[in-house]
């Protein structure tokens, strides 16, 4: 699949994670398919190539070398389920952790609630509004703290509801 088809259509499952996470939001979906030289840049943090760094949400072919050794990934398409929140082991102790390491999961538990609740579609129209700047309408990652087009600060929802924990989280980091 090429870059177009995989970053058509914002309901695309593709950027539903099975765990609960909006693709389209994560630094390394948008530095993939709009900033090549920010994403050469995280890549050098953690020692990835820039080819290697490509990718294009959970459920594509091409996927960050993190995602593509995700539990959440393999177990769910193991027993043949969409999301973690379809489990009977829900939520499981890796699901718990992998929720409770960063600021970008704070609200795994509530999104997995409204894919399982509303559907993944419903889900997807209604998250983007968490991560689109007000001003300019651009998605931001949870950890653009202003915006990546107009400088907006905070950048979106997500940022300013969860401003305290993102910005320590960054400190440590």
């Amino acid at each position: 699949m090429d870059k177009k088809e995989n970053c058509s259509g914002e309901l695309n499952k593709k950027f539903a994670a099975v765990c609960g996470l909006y693709c389209s939001a994560c630094s390394w979906f948008i530095d993939t398919t709009e900033e090549p030289e920010r994403l050469k840049k995280l890549a050098a943090e953690l020692n990835y190539s820039a080819e290697e760094s490509v990718c294009y949400g959970c459920r594509s072919d091409k996927r960050l070398p993190y995602c593509k050794r995700c539990k959440m990934f393999d177990c769910a398409t193991e027993r043949g389920i969409n999301f973690c929140s379809e489990c009977e082991e829900y939520p499981c102790a890796d699901l718990k952790q992998f929720q409770s390491a960063m600021p970008h999961r704070i609200e795994l538990w509530d999104n997995l609630e409204r894919v399982k609740s509303h559907g993944y579609e419903e889900w997807l129209r209604e998250i983007r509004e968490n991560y689109i700047c007000p001003q300019c309408q651009t998605i931001n990652s949870t950890y653009d703290q202003k915006c990546r087009k107009c400088g907006r600060n905070p950048s979106c929802n997500y940022v300013a509801k969860h401003k305290q924990v993102i910005e320590e989280y960054l400190k440590r980091k």
